[in-house]
């Protein structure tokens, strides 16, 4: 009974899970059904499920029976009406296809017409796709032309603009036609034909302003000469309203970026024609006569091509190479003042380019440049002038020479070109200038002395007295108060030679004009040329005359010579002691003698020198009263009551002057000395200036009155007076700075030596 229980209740789990099965298997797609039967095959109850599935199936088909038993009367008469819907569907289908033949019969001419507008249309479409077309291309085809048309009249700048437009501008646009290709294959080509070209313009200019530079700086030169004359009349005239023009400092910048519509013009090879202007016409600016396009024009089309460094290579050093050749005088440029004057044109001529080109550029040269260039032309121009000027001995030309180079100097200096080497220099050429001066005048002396008669001058009248008096301005009391006939105590070659002094200071002011030169600067250098004309050159040819046979002096007129030599000596050494300027009270310490001191030995050198050829004894003489004069004038210098105080430093300063006189006494300046012989004469100042520099008190006291005593030239009233000065001057003197603390020390020797030396003279009296 168990046994059937367990069996009933398999079966109805069996038939449960074929009741799934078979549910599962119509809700399930039937691609996924293999799981399921899978699952009925693996079970041992396949035969039953099969019965269920045939069982299944016919009650499948039998509701499928009774579904159609009830729809096939509607099935039926929907076939019926379908049928009578054929028949009407078919009338119409006759109806339209007789319509459509009706149809295509009336509308085959509007076919034929239509077909017609859409070829029209058709056509009309090309021909505006094609004017799009063209009005792209056109530009640039109107662009290419431009610049082919700039090319041939070598307007070059506007060409690359235009170049440039083309290729960034227009171009892209079209860039998918073949002739759009080519013009771009092109465009490299034409650039490098635009920069040899403009390269070339530039050569031609360069090669031009080369040969008309001394065209541009003689016009330059004028105009510094223009405004010269300008200024002088201004300062003559001060009170007349000046009309003066200021030099054209600003400078015409081309405007290269506007194309210029002349071709000519820019081809201008950078000189304008100026010989056909009259005379009287106002000179032209040296900037006016160059047309500096080409350069403008270059340099701007290299930096646009990015190629301006190498422009500026290439310019900076073709113009070094133009200034070397200017900078090259001429093997013969001495022999006239048109060879000078050709050269300095060339030099103004290519700085006054480089100026301006400096000025309107950017860039192209700049300062370090110019001053690089200048200082080489200054360099070897004034080597040149050195060299050249030496070979010229007439004086006229030296003096014309000067004022060229005046004027050289002038006008580059407006430029601003400094050129104070250039007036050092002239400086230079002065001193050759007055050698020149001083031959010239040389042979105007002989030719004096070889016609004169040496007899004294007589004179019979008033008129004749004045007339001599008026040229040489000669004033002896005496003399007026005697009656006529009458005779002056010299001959004619005294005022002869006297108006000859004076036209020689007038040729030496000459010079001296637009040097730029001091009142004082103007003075020393007349009276440094008029002291070798009179102590060189003039005494010279009076020494010649005297020594000459056929001409005899007497030994009274000989003697008033020697004593006239003496007394103008010593009177021209009192002239320079009188520019003494001496600070007593100082405290520093010199290192060199007294400008003035220095002036009086190198003239008493000077003086000397032309001694020679006078008799020696004459010589010795006035050398040794020379010395001894001024020894004399350097004790009463020092010893004057007008100083009153002065300090060890002024003593130092004056210790320096009279070793430059001890020098001078011991270079024997006149032959025939013994040995120290000349410095004697500065002894007595040697000693004192030695005893009170090493304050040598207790040696002086000591040694006093013996025979072979140190300060044996010391006198004690000169050593009192001077140590007197120098009371109460401790305090100001630097040198005693160390000693602050024991000036009352110093203040009790001093007192002490001046008792010592009061007690000496006062025995040395008694």
């Amino acid at each position: 009974m168990d046994r059937g229980k367990m069996a009933e209740a398999e079966s109805l789990e069996t038939a449960a899970e074929h009741e799934r099965i078979l549910r599962e298997i119509e809700s399930t797609d039937t691609a996924c059904i293999g799981p399921t039967l899978r699952s009925v095959y693996d079970g041992e109850e396949h035969g039953r499920f099969m019965e269920k599935l045939e069982t299944r199936i016919r009650n499948h088909d039998r509701e499928i029976e009774k579904m159609c038993n009830f729809h096939y009367q509607g099935f039926v008469d929907s076939i019926t009406e379908l049928l009578k819907v054929r028949g009407e569907a078919q009338k119409l289908k006759n109806q339209v296809t007789d319509t459509n033949r009706k149809l295509q019969h009336e509308g085959k001419e509007l076919v034929i017409a239509m077909e017609e507008l859409k070829q029209c249309r058709l056509q009309q479409r090309n021909i505006s796709a094609t004017v799009d077309k063209l009005m792209l291309c056109l530009p640039v085809l109107e662009m290419y032309s431009k610049l082919r048309d700039q090319m041939k009249t070598k307007r070059h700048y506007p060409a690359l603009k235009t170049l440039e437009h083309l290729e960034h501008t227009y171009l892209p646009q079209v860039s998918h036609y073949r002739f759009c290709k080519v013009m771009v294959d092109n465009i490299p080509k034409l650039r490098e034909e635009i920069k040899d070209v403009s390269m070339s313009d530039l050569k031609d200019f360069l090669e031009s302003i080369r040969k008309h530079s001394d065209k541009i700086g003689e016009t330059a030169m004028k105009q510094a000469q223009q405004q010269r004359n300008l200024d002088n009349i201004v300062l003559q005239q001060p009170r007349i309203g000046s009309k003066r023009k200021s030099k054209k400092d600003v400078y015409t910048i081309f405007d290269t970026e506007i194309e210029s519509t002349s071709p000519k013009s820019e081809q201008d090879s950078g000189i304008l024609d100026v010989e056909d202007e009259e005379d009287d016409e106002e000179v032209p600016g040296a900037q006016d006569l160059v047309d500096f396009s080409p350069v403008y024009r270059c340099l701007h089309i290299y930096s646009v091509l990015g190629a301006r460094e190498t422009f500026e290579n290439y310019y900076r050093k073709q113009r070094r190479k133009q200034a070397r050749l200017v900078l090259q005088p001429p093997s013969n440029m001495h022999e006239t003042l048109d060879g000078y004057r050709k050269y300095f044109n060339q030099i103004v001529g290519f700085f006054v380019v480089e100026d301006h080109i400096l000025h309107t550029t950017q860039g192209l040269v700049n300062r370090a440049y110019i001053d690089e260039l200048w200082e080489m032309a200054l360099s070897k121009t004034i080597a040149a002038l050195r060299t050249h000027s030496s070979y010229c001995s007439d004086p006229n030309l030296v003096l014309d020479l000067k004022n060229l180079i005046v004027l050289f100097a002038d006008t580059l200096q407006v430029y601003g070109f400094p050129v104070n080497q250039l007036f050092d220099m002239l400086l230079e050429i002065r001193d050759q200038y007055s050698e020149t001066l001083l031959k010239k005048w040389a042979s105007i002396f002989r030719n004096i002395l070889d016609s004169d008669n040496y007899s004294p001058i007589p004179v019979t009248s008033e008129e004749i007295y004045k007339k001599v008096v008026g040229q040489f301005p000669f004033q002896d009391v005496e003399l007026e108060k005697q009656s006529f006939p009458k005779k002056f105590p010299f001959s004619e070659f005294v005022p002869k030679v006297y108006n000859q002094i004076k036209e020689f200071i007038y040729a030496c002011l000459k010079f001296s004009e637009d040097l730029h030169l001091s009142s004082t600067e103007v003075d020393d250098m007349i009276r440094k040329s008029t002291n070798l004309l009179l102590t060189r050159t003039l005494s010279n040819s009076l020494q010649n005359v005297i020594k000459r046979k056929n001409i005899g002096l007497t030994e009274d007129a000989r003697h008033a010579a020697e004593e006239e030599i003496y007394t103008n000596l010593n009177q021209k050494i009192d002239q320079f002691l009188q520019l003494a300027d001496y600070d007593w009270m100082t405290g520093d310490l010199g290192n060199k003698a007294s400008d003035y001191l220095v002036d009086l030995i190198a003239f008493l050198r000077s003086t000397f020198a032309v001694f020679t050829h006078l008799p020696g004894k004459v010589a010795q003489t006035a050398c040794m009263s020379a010395c001894k004069h001024l020894a004399t004038s350097l004790m009463q210098l020092l010893l004057e009551a007008e100083v009153r105080q002065l300090t060890l430093g002024a003593l130092q300063q004056f210790n320096l002057d009279v070793r430059e006189c001890e020098q001078f006494a011991r270079s024997g300046p006149v032959p025939g000395f013994q040995e120290d012989t000349l410095q004697l004469a500065f002894i007595d100042l040697r000693q004192l200036l030695d005893l009170f520099i090493q304050w040598d008190w207790s040696t002086y006291l000591a040694d006093y009155g013996q025979p072979n005593c140190k300060y044996l030239r010391v006198n004690p009233v000169t050593a009192l007076t001077l140590l007197e000065k120098m009371k109460d001057t401790s305090r100001k003197n630097n040198m005693f700075a160390q000693f602050r603390k024991n000036e009352r020390d110093k203040q009790k020797l001093i007192d002490t030596v001046a008792k010592q030396l009061r007690a000496l003279i006062s025995s040395h009296h008694s």
